[in-house]
């Protein structure tokens, strides 16, 4: 099977169980997209609540930490085009990911819910954002949230 995530460690532990859960969660999102049979690919760096500050910064403005950074390198007409033409495409990256573990450990404890579902659910919230998803309006909000909880049902990956 062609490798369809990058997994990078910024400043943190690299973990086994992170690299299986983050495959998993993208190999689903990549089936339900109809995706697999491309050559895309998504880069995912893990990092600590600095680098992602730095990085929200430098690329959005943003003087403070999030959770997660989306980084698209296509809009949503675009990848309609690449899904149109897969079979002549060269490998490329459709986008990158950042995520900040601390703050998914942080906000699994507030949510009550495990690091397993944080940590899919920011993976699943990034790719579609890369898919060229938002939530700045109630009904792109409402589309992208169904879309993000089909992933993680399928996957049996509940808020418990």
């Amino acid at each position: 099977m062609k490798q369809i995530v990058q997994i990078e460690y910024l400043d943190i532990e690299e973990k086994k169980e992170y690299e299986e859960l983050i495959k998993k969660v993208i190999t689903k999102c990549f089936e339900e997209e109809k995706l697999l049979d491309t050559n895309l690919y998504i880069s995912i760096t893990l990092t600590n609540p600095e680098n992602i500050q730095r990085t929200n910064k430098q690329y959005r403005n943003i003087d403070k930490e999030t959770d997660v950074l989306s980084f698209p390198m296509f809009e949503k007409e675009e990848i309609k085009q690449i899904l149109s033409q897969k079979e002549h495409m060269v490998e490329d990256v459709l986008g990158d990911i950042m995520i900040s573990v601390e703050r998914v450990k942080e906000q699994a404890r507030e949510y009550e819910h495990s690091f397993e579902r944080e940590l899919a659910y920011m993976l699943v919230h990034g790719f579609y954002h890369l898919m060229g998803y938002d939530h700045i309006e109630e009904k792109d909000k409402e589309k992208m949230r169904s879309k993000e909880e089909k992933i993680l049902q399928d996957l049996n990956i509940t808020r418990i």
